[in-house]
This record gives structure tokens, C-alpha cells and sequence, in this order.
């Protein structure tokens, strides 16, 4: 079987339900670099949304796509007849819910967006880990020494993904052992979180009560790139995008199409198929072009999205970034390589 190599962090059976006859979606980039590019482009949804190899990893020497399968198997393909339901108004059951909210999880954790953000904190995370694990390698080799056992440590990184690798190396003359250890920050992580979010973590987003939100009339919902909201919100003017899993009075909600909203105010009850005022409609809108990260999707030209969010023109920044993206799987492949 051929592999997938064009990765689409947007799937494309969500981004359809944004789409017209033709399967096309307008787009708006929020980065782009010249004055002269087009506000909106009109795309066909296999054609954006994607990244060449970015699930591709090397398995025993060999290109996998076992997370795009997975990610298309688990969580794109079982919301389809939901996302049917949602569209043709039809009632929700249990089944449903639970599947829409285990795609809503996914499009928290597969996107570009998310491995940005991430970064940082892995980085600062990345010395706290490695120390960690050299002191329960020592106490390993402690406990083995006092009962005259001998340990033989896994040069293999500790799980399939994590991409850690622990080495020792005897100095005979001395008596000792030396221990190194040594964590890219990167791919392998980003997977290892991966799987872990959405096998455990995942299960407290079914705990919450979901609606769907219809949107008034003029005020369409549109999507993105990064399309799953996590809201702390406090006044219009006073909010943030850092919200939890399970943090009392967030909100985290996903946009369906353009009349259907996934939401939920985590400790509340939710209403069935609620249709909010129009300042609420407002400010979700608002919320979810301020949270996009370089995509905005509509099924027409909303003349209101360049002033929610308007565009930034850097040359320098967008080349630097394309070149970041093309240059990924090499990078990463190279950095796991060393392990």
C-alpha cells in the first residue's frame, strides 16, 4: 500500500462540510508575503490544510504513516455519519457524541498550531525529564549492585514514540558506570503526546455536556487551522486561549458548518441546539478568527474576517516558515537518527 505523504492535519471530511457544490472552501491567510496576494483564494479541501510528511516517521528503517492511519481510522472516519447528522438536524445519540467529541480531541493535538505552542514548554520540560531519568537509572543500578543482580539498560528509546535514549558505558579501571541521556524535542514527542492525549487523557471531554450551536441568521460560523477553541473567557476584552481539559466555566467548542457549533461550558448544563444571540455569535466569531494560526476557512468571502483578523504582510517571516515546513521530515528524521 502506498503511503500517505500529503498530510492533512485539517481533515478533509471536516473542512467539506465548509464547502460549496464544486468541493471548494475560501481561504483567508492570516500570514502571507506580499501587500499584492489576494485577500481570499478559492481551494479545493485536498489541496490545503496539509503538510508534506508531517505524521511520517522512520520505522525500522523504513518511511511509516502508521499516525496518519491512525489518526484517519480512530478519529476522522467514525465522525462521519455524525457530522451527517449534524447537518440534517437529525437527533444525536450517545455514539454520536462520543465520536464527535473524540474528533474535536484530535484536532487539538494534530495540527501545526498545537506543535508551536508546544515547543516551549517541551523544551523547558526536556533538562526536568532527562534529570529525572538519570536518577531512577542510578537507583536501578543501586538496587541491582546491592543485590549482586546484573541491569542491562535499553539503548532503544523507553516507548515507541518518546524519543529518548539512555547509554552506559563501563570504566572498568574505575569501578564505575557512566550514564548519559539524551531527548529530541521534536517529532517523536509531539506523537508520544499524541497518543497519549488521545488514549488517556482523552476520556474527561466525555464527562462534559455538548450542544450544538445553530448559528442566527447573517452570521454564519466559519473554521481554521487550528479550529478547536479552548476558552478562558472573562469579559470581551479579557480572555485567553489556554484553556483546560476540565477546568470549571471553559468553554472549548468546534465549528461544524457553517449553521453548527459543537460547544460545551464545562460544570454546565447544556442546552439542545440552542441558538445564541447575536452578540454571542459575534464574539464566538471573533474568538475563533483571533485563535486561527495561519488559515481562516469560509464557505463564502465573509467581509468580516479581515477586520477580525487582520492579516500581517512579512516576507521574511512567511519564506522562513515555508522553509521550516519543507525542511521538517529531513530535520527530524536526521535528529531521531542519532538515537
Amino acid at each position: 500500500m502506498a503511503l500517505t505523504h500529503d498530510n492533512h492535519f485539517v481533515p478533509q471530511v471536516y473542512l467539506k462540510n465548509f464547502a460549496d457544490a464544486s468541493g471548494e472552501v475560501r481561504e483567508y491567510r492570516t500570514l502571507v508575503s506580499h501587500s499584492n496576494v489576494k485577500e481570499w483564494k478559492s481551494v479545493n479541501v485536498a489541496g490545503t490544510g496539509y503538510e508534506r510528511d508531517l505524521y511520517t516517521r522512520i520505522v525500522r528503517a523504513e518511511e511509516a504513516d502508521d499516525i496518519e492511519q491512525w489518526l484517519s481510522r480512530d478519529f476522522e472516519s467514525p465522525a462521519q455519519e455524525a457530522f451527517q447528522k449534524v447537518l440534517e438536524a437529525k437527533a444525536l445519540q450517545d455514539h454520536d457524541w462520543r465520536v464527535l467529541v473524540r474528533f474535536l480531541a484530535s484536532q487539538i493535538v494534530r495540527t501545526p498550531a498545537f506543535l508551536v505552542r508546544s515547543l516551549p514548554l517541551w523544551n523547558r520540560m526536556a533538562p526536568i525529564v532527562l534529570d529525572q531519568t538519570m536518577r531512577d537509572v542510578e537507583a536501578q543500578l543501586r538496587k541491582a549492585k546491592a543485590s549482586g543482580q546484573k541491569i542491562v539498560l535499553d539503548p532503544a528509546p523507553h516507548t515507541e514514540y518518546f524519543p529518548m535514549q539512555v547509554k552506559q558505558e563501563r570504566i572498568p579501571e574505575e569501578g564505575k558506570v557512566k550514564i548519559t541521556t539524551n531527548v529530541v524535542v521534536g517529532r517523536g514527542l509531539w506523537f508520544y503526546t499524541m497518543k497519549h492525549t488521545l488514549t488517556k487523557t482523552l476520556e474527561v471531554l466525555h464527562q462534559h455536556n455538548w450542544a450544538i450551536l445553530e448559528a442566527p441568521a447573517g452570521l454564519e460560523w466559519f473554521t481554521s487551522d487550528d479550529p478547536v477553541v479552548l476558552l478562558n473567557f472573562r469579559s470581551e476584552l479579557d480572555y485567553d486561549f489556554n484553556g483546560g481539559w476540565n477546568r470549571a466555566k471553559g468553554n472549548i467548542f468546534l465549528p461544524l458548518s457553517p449553521h453548527h457549533l459543537m460547544f460545551t461550558e464545562i460544570g454546565c448544563i447544556a442546552l439542545s441546539r440552542p441558538v445564541p444571540s447575536r452578540y454571542r455569535a459575534r464574539l464566538i466569531r471573533k474568538l475563533i478568527a483571533k485563535h486561527a494560526h495561519r488559515r481562516i476557512y469560509s464557505v463564502a468571502e465573509d467581509q468580516k474576517i479581515p477586520i477580525l483578523r487582520p492579516r500581517i504582510v512579512d516576507a521574511v517571516a512567511f519564506n522562513n516558515e515555508r522553509a521550516l515546513w519543507k525542511a521538517w521530515y529531513e530535520d527530524q528524521s536526521r535528529a531521531e537518527e542519532v538515537l
